[in-house]
């Protein structure tokens, strides 16, 4: 199944990304940014009630899935489905099981319900979009859910876990936010560019191309490698370092240019929400276990977030600070 837009190349590529982008747009959206607000805030309030919390799969997993329910305007009993799905829509760990067809037969019913019922969500926007003046065929509306569903799932649960795991190892970062939340929005580029959950994505060369020095012959395949990207010594100063107030600070972490990420502006509103939350409300985290996430090639081994990480989080005492930050609002 070809995943829209990302699998097409413009002008193709624009008109697909054209017909979700009002959704995934909709974090600019000063209401929109509170609904995540209040969303992070009782899910925060859940996990400092008990003597511990399972980051993957008991905070990072929900958040996400309740996220992208209101994204996508939908119900949010629908989000409890889908934390059912584990971390990966495909293939959880933790079942050992592929997803794949569990996730194909729930979106082509909800396809066919949206054609019957139609409303104001993401289902029933596609039912009724049409691509240069036709209707989009079935294939076409499975492969913008395909990646709706795939693309920031995972991604996003592992970047939560990252930045839990360090915050608790580095108080001194959770101070230094805390002092002044403005800084929230360079430290969230800096989480994204060392913990980038994504090594790589591999492409299509159409055409022979040279790349560094090697040929690749048409319908070659090559490796986009983001981990790497961000970690350049020619372009960033100490890369290995992380600095909250790296500035500027180009990773690629989301793409660039026309393939840049349709979720971006909703990821980075999940994180800075979250660390607005931990400065208002948590004086301390504790890691009491934790198992990380290893991923194995022929090539390389990289830990990428955790598999599960269970810790403590020490609330603050006094009340929260219950209004948005303005630094919270998407550029």
């Amino acid at each position: 199944m070809r995943q829209l837009p990302i699998e097409t190349n413009p002008p193709d590529h624009t008109d697909y990304r054209a017909i979700v982008e009002p959704f995934f747009r909709r974090p600019k959206d000063p209401e929109f940014v509170a609904r995540i607000e209040r969303l992070v805030d009782s899910m925060l309030a859940d996990a400092m009630g008990g003597d511990s919390v399972e980051i993957v799969r008991e905070f990072a997993l929900p958040l996400q899935s309740r996220a992208l329910a209101l994204l996508l305007n939908v119900p949010e009993s629908e989000a409890e489905l889908w934390i059912g799905w584990g971390i990966h829509v495909f293939h959880d760990g933790a079942s050992g099981k592929p997803n794949g067809s569990g996730l194909e037969t729930y979106l082509h019913a909800k396809f066919d319900e949206a054609a019957i019922h139609p409303g104001d969500d993401f289902f029933s926007a596609l039912t009724r979009a049409t691509f240069r003046g036709r209707p989009l065929t079935r294939e076409e509306m499975m492969g913008f859910a395909n990646l709706a569903f795939a693309g920031g799932r995972d991604t996003v649960i592992h970047s939560i876990s990252s930045v839990t795991a360090y915050l608790s190892s580095h108080p001194e970062a959770l101070e230094y936010l805390r002092e002044d939340p403005a800084r929230i929005m360079l430290a969230g580029e800096e989480f994204f560019r060392v913990f980038m959950p994504l090594t790589h994505i591999g492409r299509v060369c159409p055409v022979e191309t040279g790349v560094h020095g090697a040929t690749v012959k048409p319908g070659g395949r090559v490796s986009l490698c983001w981990a790497s990207a961000n970690h350049d010594e020619t372009v960033f100063d100490s890369p290995e370092e992380l600095r909250l107030d790296r500035k500027p600070n180009p990773h690629l972490s989301f793409g660039f240019g026309p393939h840049l990420c349709l979720g971006a502006l909703h990821a980075r509103l999940i994180l800075r929400t979250l660390l607005l939350k931990f400065t208002q409300r948590v004086a301390g985290i504790t890691v009491l276990s934790a198992t990380e996430r290893i991923e194995k090639t022929p090539g390389y081994e990289r830990q990428v977030g955790y598999d599960s990480l269970s810790v403590r989080i020490a609330p603050r005492p006094g009340p929260s600070d219950e209004h948005p930050h303005p630094g919270l609002q998407q550029s």
